[in-house]
């Protein structure tokens, strides 16, 4: 039984790694905004062409997305659930976009909300913005912009005016994903980079694995616990021992 975990885990890791390396090495497979990593968002949109082509739209670019189809559905995952940013449609079946906001700022969920919507009218922008809304944009769009207003809302509630976050010696660029140490370039695939940014934007804060599993793979992916210990161990190894400190049975914390 314990064999045939193992195996299960390895096969995960190794999948992983050759995806990584395909990404980093073949001709046509790099994007440069990819590496706005660690990235959680919950799009909730009833539209089917407007959501797929948002999915692997911005999954492309690195995020990592879920979709709700109603907006029963994206209030209980958004209550329920820790995502970095939301896209809300407003004209949803069961729910309307507007009234999931409310309940959400009245219970005090804090995430940033980027509100996307067929209507144009200023006086329900107003409204939106009212009512919590932290940006609001248009149809029809561009993938390209919802991913760069994305980008804008993680930085402007985690405290970053720029692309570019340091801790003591380790710099990382957001937008390029390049890392140095000690003004040293430093490679990483693209699931370090993602853990990397989602450690340094929870500077002293414990993280469960499960928490890090949630952010680093979408729902229909398989998880192992296993997987997050070994990019923990390979950002040790390549950041410094002391960068990520376990805290037995609760997580791992960057000081």
């Amino acid at each position: 039984m314990r064999a045939g975990r193992f195996a299960v885990g390895f096969q995960l890791i190794f999948r992983s790694l050759v995806l990584e390396l395909i990404v980093r090495h073949v001709p046509g497979c790099q994007n440069d905004d990819q590496w706005e990593a660690g990235i959680r968002v919950l799009l909730i949109e009833d539209d089917d062409e407007i959501g797929s082509r948002l999915m692997d739209g911005l999954a492309g670019a690195g995020f990592t997305v879920e979709r709700a189809e109603t907006g029963t559905d994206g209030y209980c995952m958004g209550k329920e659930q820790d995502y970095d940013a939301v896209i809300l449609d407003l004209g949803l079946p069961e729910m309307e976009g507007m009234e999931v906001l409310k309940r959400w700022r009245a219970e005090g969920a804090l995430m940033p909300v980027l509100v996307l919507t067929a209507r144009g009218s200023w006086t329900e922008k107003i409204e939106g913005l009212n009512a919590g809304a932290d940006d609001y944009i248009t149809k029809p769009f561009h993938v390209p912009e919802i991913a760069a207003r994305l980008r804008a809302l993680i930085r402007r509630t985690s405290g970053h005016a720029t692309s570019i976050i340091s801790h003591h010696d380790i710099k990382l660029d957001l937008g390029s994903g390049r890392v140095t140490c000690a003004d040293k370039p430093v490679e990483l695939t693209a699931r370090e980079i993602r853990m990397l940014t989602y450690f340094m934007h929870r500077l002293g804060r414990i993280i469960p694995q499960s928490e890090l599993a949630e952010h680093l793979y979408a729902l229909e992916e398989m998880r192992e616990s296993n997987t997050i210990e070994v990019y923990i161990s390979r950002l040790r190894r390549k950041l410094g021992a002391d960068l990520i400190t376990t805290v037995r049975g609760l997580g791992y914390r960057m000081d």
